[in-house]
């Protein structure tokens, strides 16, 4: 049986996130997940990409806040509150897409600013911000929050594990930051997931994840290097770009825990014909 072996949350855009035993499925993903960001003096989003030193900064869920440490000196550490603690929005980007954002505290800017060494300010995504998913892959209007583009990402642990016997060293989840990893599949069963249904939600997979830079980031270190992206290009790149992680709408809301089993699973055909190691498909 296919089921869920772990949840993770990722409070902060791109940065460490947070092993957890349940979440509560929301209309925008799990609770918590990419509710914050971090912008720019342009109020653009800070990720990875550019800044590789936010791989240091670990989250962990403290009482009534955010706990936010850095990894290679937890002494140094900021707690942020759950609620925003000011009413100053401003209209932030991400991607493509604008949308409303309320700051967080001049407090939480300074700390940031001078644990990254670059001027940045943390946002948040109050309920009535309305972030749409791209409307070619919507079922019904879904929105998220300060996710690259959709609610949730599932992959295989069998898919990590197949990667990883053709790497040289073995590299964790974390690099791939997914919210569900499941077990009891094939590797790459997350390209074929359609409709299936997790207790009373529906959830269903619409779009291939296309992987950056991020993927090769030590989550420990900050530090960057050619795998995986390098392998994964032998045999899972479509029009150029490499794929990894499934893209995942839900309908409904409600608890999901590690070890909950899929049902009414409904397979897509396979996103890599067997046989075949690397195609250029279109993938929009």
């Amino acid at each position: 049986m296919i089921q869920i072996q772990d949840l993770y949350i990722h409070p902060i855009k791109s940065l460490g996130g947070i092993r957890v035993a349940e979440a509560l499925v929301t209309d925008r993903g799990l609770q918590y997940d990419r509710r914050w960001m971090l912008v720019d003096e342009n109020l653009r989003f800070l990720s990875q990409r550019e800044c590789h030193r936010m791989a240091l900064l670990q989250t962990a869920m403290d009482g009534t806040g955010i706990r936010v440490s850095l990894k290679t000196d937890p002494q140094q550490s900021f707690l942020i509150p759950l609620a925003p603690v000011t009413q100053e929005s401003l209209d932030v980007q991400i991607w493509d897409d604008h949308c409303k954002a309320l700051t967080v505290s001049p407090e939480a800017d300074r700390w940031f600013s001078r644990m990254l060494g670059i001027p940045c300010r943390l946002v948040y995504m109050p309920e009535d911000s309305r972030r749409h998913v791209d409307p070619a892959y919507a079922v019904n209007g879904e929105i998220t929050s300060f996710s690259d583009g959709y609610p949730i990402l599932a992959i295989f642990q069998e898919s990590l594990d197949d990667l990883n016997a053709r790497l040289a060293e073995k590299i964790p989840m974390d690099r791939f930051r997914p919210n569900l990893v499941l077990k009891g599949g094939n590797p790459y069963d997350e390209d074929r997931l359609g409709a299936f249904r997790i207790g009373d939600m529906m959830f269903r997979g619409v779009k291939p994840c296309a992987r950056c830079v991020v993927t090769t980031i030590d989550q420990q270190q900050g530090t960057a290097s050619s795998e995986p992206l390098k392998t994964l290009s032998t045999y899972r790149q479509m029009n150029h770009k490499v794929i990894f992680g499934q893209n995942i709408l839900v309908s409904g809301t409600g608890q999901i825990r590690v070890g909950d089993g899929i049902q009414e699973l409904n397979w897509n055909p396979p996103l890599f014909p067997p046989g075949d190691i690397s195609i250029q498909h279109r993938v929009t």
